[in-house]
């Protein structure tokens, strides 16, 4: 049995939660609403103010689809109550990061400025010259457009140069020697 699905998940006071035909699955919080449909295949269902995931049998698909569905219904809701969001470090010299309204300047050591724009749903922050807060309440937009802004520039190993996540850790290697 999944250890993950076949934990309930509690719905907190202010969150609003609809499952409709299909497993179309509708959260309402204080942040915002977020929708999405689940496969057909699991069972949801509210029970006394937690939803309840099973599955009908033991296929190798429906196993796999068991501890997915429960964690993204848990997504869901942690993202209208509390939101997600993801903090990347920009490193290098010249290298820094600008705002202005949802347009996101990236000056990496190109010719050119890197300019994007904020998805739907999502916000950028920039702190300082080197600092970037990717905000929203759909974990997996927030971590798709903070993916595509490390993309502009990955951190290189030898002098670790480039845009990282905050909590991630760059590998250093060791340059070439000189001559003897």
């Amino acid at each position: 049995m999944s250890r993950i699905g076949k934990l309930p998940v509690v719905v907190p006071a202010g969150v609003e939660v609809k499952i409709g035909e299909g497993n179309l699955l509708t959260v309402k919080g204080p942040k915002g609403t977020l929708e999405r449909k689940l496969s057909a295949d699991m069972n949801i269902a509210m029970e006394d103010g937690q939803i309840v995931v099973t599955r009908p049998n033991d296929l190798k698909k429906n196993r796999a689809l068991h501890g997915l569905t429960r964690t993204l219904i848990f997504n869901m809701i942690v993202g209208v109550t509390q939101g997600y969001e993801k903090t990347l470090e920009i490193n290098g010299v010249g290298y820094r990061a600008a705002k202005s309204g949802k347009k996101l300047t990236l000056t990496l050591g190109y010719s050119h400025p890197v300019e994007m724009e904020d998805p739907e749903g999502i916000e950028s922050i920039v702190e300082g010259t080197n600092k970037i807060i990717v905000k929203g309440i759909d974990k997996e937009k927030v971590g798709q457009f903070a993916a595509e802004i490390r993309t502009k520039r990955p951190p290189e190993p030898y002098k670790g140069k480039g845009i990282k996540y905050a909590d991630e850790h760059i590998r250093r290697k060791v340059g070439k020697t000189g001559k003897k």
